[in-house]
């Protein structure tokens, strides 16, 4: 879909190669132009090199800054995210980080590293923080996966965080397009059968099986590969009781449970600054049962249970009337009060490296 603001004729920058066959871009005006620290943004699910609008508006906020902003590809990108797992967006995250860290420290000395994440980039920025470091399962659907160790970052920004599980509860009740909500329900139903019963069998042979695409377009993009495992994940069936691996943001999880994911942030010792968490206002992926002004509060109480202070309340909260991405043509205000909010948080923590 055209956004009218993307810029015309684009925006400058180097492309870098971070392992192989993974990319990341770093906006820059120039090869030379001085800029030691960096904002790493990663995007939610079926985004990918650069795919969400606002990050120009970012951009062009940062260019007179010492912070280039870089955007990544990952093997889950694209229309990959149903076959994809946190782990392994969190391995490659961790590779580009220590990629990032490596060139500007070489060009420029030390500089910092922040995390942002949009949507499901949240859940990754989130599961970057809170698990143990390496991750230490390998899953047999990805026998081949190498974890590895990731390095500490400077600050971490969430935007849109939003549970997968209640997106599909919304979708339930009120349907989607031209889909009507018994259409769904049924589908649904269908999917979840399908996929339970594929469970136990994917586990014995290590290999993912796919929900059919003749069920699976009725309620999310047609042609959109989701494996059993990863669908179950999304839609967390077992939560309030027991989250799946992607349930870390419904608003019914308790706070027993939110201390093993938030509270475990700064146990870990990945974040050396603050978290900042900004949920849009008017977005479309959040049921209107969700209070959520109370879930911010949870979240950060869950964060700051144990020492000193680690959320940055100052940076967090809810941007006015935004959208689930900012993207439609009436969103200027809030992507205006998105880069207040970011730059905000950028110049604090710059400025707490500089006392």
């Amino acid at each position: 879909m055209y956004s009218k603001f993307w810029p015309k004729g684009g925006l400058p920058g180097l492309l870098h190669h971070y392992t192989e066959t993974l990319v990341t871009f770093e906006y820059t005006p120039t090869a030379t132009a001085h800029k030691p620290h960096s904002l790493l943004f990663i995007g939610g699910l079926g985004d990918g090199l650069a795919t969400t609008s606002y990050m120009a508006d970012l951009v062009r906020a940062l260019h007179p800054t010492d912070y280039s902003v870089f955007t990544l590809n990952l093997t889950s990108s694209y229309q990959s995210w149903g076959l994809g797992h946190l782990d392994r967006d969190t391995d490659e995250i961790a590779q580009c980080v220590r990629y990032i860290k490596e060139y500007k420290n070489e060009k420029f000395g030390p500089g910092k590293m922040v995390l942002m994440g949009h949507s499901t980039g949240s859940q990754c920025v989130l599961h970057y923080l809170y698990r143990n470091n390496p991750h230490v399962t390998v899953p047999g659907f990805d026998r081949d996966l190498e974890h590895v160790q990731r390095l500490a970052v400077d600050g971490a920004i969430m935007q849109a965080p939003v549970s997968d599980r209640e997106a599909i509860q919304w979708v339930l009740k009120w349907g989607i397009g031209d889909r009507s909500p018994e259409q769904c329900q049924e589908v649904y139903q269908k999917m979840e059968a399908f996929a339970r019963d594929a469970a136990p069998r994917d586990e014995v042979s290590g290999f993912d099986t796919l929900l059919p695409l003749e069920l699976t377009s009725t309620i999310y993009p047609s042609n959109t590969a989701i494996s059993c495992r990863r669908f179950l994940s999304l839609v967390s069936p077992e939560t309030p009781q027991a989250p799946r691996e992607d349930d870390l943001f419904s608003s019914d999880i308790s706070d027993e449970q939110l201390e093993k994911t938030f509270g475990m942030v700064r146990r870990q010792g990945l974040l050396k600054g603050r978290l900042a968490m900004l949920i849009s206002g008017a977005d479309q992926s959040i049921p209107d049962w969700v209070d959520k002004d109370n879930l911010l509060s949870r979240w950060k109480n869950a964060t700051d249970s144990e020492g000193p202070a680690i959320w940055d309340q100052e940076h967090s909260g809810t941007i006015p009337n935004a959208s689930h991405a900012l993207s439609n043509d009436d969103q200027a205000e809030p992507r205006e009060f998105l880069v207040n909010k970011v730059m905000g948080f950028l110049q604090l923590d710059t400025a707490k490296d500089d006392n």
